[in-house]
């Protein structure tokens, strides 16, 4: 069934109006980024997504937790990416949720995750691009743990975290997923450098340079060699949830773009008027239905534990990031020249799809992964 259920529905009805009003961009982002602020984000925001339940909602509820699966953590990226609101839901309450569950770092974190108090970071690429195979960072056997050597890039909310999943090579090969073990580094530890980076939405991740980092054997997370498994579903549920946030970026960016057409007057008519902008208009609303459907079937998949999930949610991630690029696009264009200016919001949805279209991989990463788990 391609539509939300009843539970779902109430959901998004209370989600909604709680995004529109407190993480609206003027409350929140440009909040934030015009007092400089080095997390890219309020933590009282994040403290109200944990009062109304969101921090903990895929959480086993034995462990504090709502009990809820991607198709409800989707109708949160959504209304958060058509408010362009900063939080460190995708990372933390999703992906790095993913990763922990099951393991005995989950008991660690998950109470903190759940009352608001902790903000966690995924720390995979190394290189240029979105390449969570091609790990180098070493973790070598030191005492009764490891101590792990090597550099990160693109580790959102790096510096705010308090705890990073590192994910490191203990054996194997760059390129080989056997040999990956996915380790749990807290704030402050030693040898652990934090270089804070401001992207172009505005938003913060951090560069990381680990120098012999020292943790013990209760920091893995699940077994030792065998962290492609967590580290897997962390990548799939954050990848769900970064499509759900583009359908959302999308949804903002075309219904702020359809507004305005309502309102310009060329000519003494109505721009909205004009066929040729019409056809476009309708063109991208009937893209952005087909972007919600992907991610929405990615992420019934990954509740059900379909086999076919990875390649669905795969599809969805290229699938909403390209319509997400042609929904700023035309907001842009169709804007004229206010649309180029910091003044007007249209803009800062630009510069959000530009950053989800990198995280967790780009389109041209996820067609490859859908041309191999196709059989090509």
């Amino acid at each position: 069934m391609m539509t939300l259920n009843d539970d779902q529905r109430m959901l998004h009805d209370s989600v909604a109006p709680f995004m529109a009003e407190e993480g609206a961009i003027k409350a929140q982002l440009r909040h934030w980024r015009d007092a400089k602020c080095t997390d890219g984000f309020g933590h009282g925001l994040w403290k109200q997504f944990a009062e109304l339940g969101l921090t903990g909602m895929l959480i086993p509820e034995a462990q504090g937790g709502a009990g809820l699966g991607m198709v409800e953590a989707g109708v949160v990226m959504e209304e958060v990416g058509r408010n362009l609101t900063p939080s460190p839901f995708l990372t933390t309450a999703v992906a790095a949720v993913r990763a922990l569950e099951g393991s005995g770092q989950a008991a660690r974190w998950f109470p903190g995750i759940v009352a608001g108090d902790t903000v966690a970071a995924l720390a995979i690429d190394e290189g240029k691009h979105h390449d969570p195979r091609h790990i180098a960072c070493e973790a070598k056997r030191a005492g009764n743990g490891f101590a792990l050597s090597g550099t990160k890039q693109f580790v959102v909310h790096g510096a705010s975290a308090d705890v990073i999943l590192v994910a490191a090579r203990t054996a194997g090969s760059p390129g080989e997923s056997d040999g990956v073990t996915l380790f749990a580094v807290e704030r402050g530890a030693k040898g652990l450098a934090i270089d804070n980076v401001t992207l172009a939405d505005a938003s913060k991740a951090a560069r990381l340079t680990l120098d012999r980092v020292e943790v013990d054997a209760d920091a893995v997370v699940g077994e030792v060699d065998r962290g492609w498994v967590p580290l897997s579903r962390a990548l799939a549920a954050g990848r769900a949830g970064g499509a759900a946030e583009l359908v959302g970026v999308a949804a903002g960016a075309a219904a702020m773009t359809f507004d305005y057409l309502k309102q310009r007057k060329q000519f003494g008519r109505l721009i909205g008027e004009f066929q040729a902008l019409q056809h476009r208009a309708a063109h991208l609303y009937g893209e952005i239905e087909i972007a919600r459907a992907a991610a929405l079937k990615a992420a019934q998949l990954l509740d059900a534990g379909d086999e076919r999930a990875e390649l669905y949610v795969s599809v969805a991630k290229a699938k909403a990031t390209r319509v997400s690029a042609l929904a700023v696009q035309e907001g842009v264009q169709m804007h004229g020249g206010i649309g180029m200016t910091d003044e007007h919001d249209i803009g800062l949805y630009m510069k959000r799809e530009a950053i989800l279209s990198e995280l967790f991989g780009s389109p041209r990463f996820h067609a490859a992964r859908v041309a191999e788990l196709s059989g090509y």
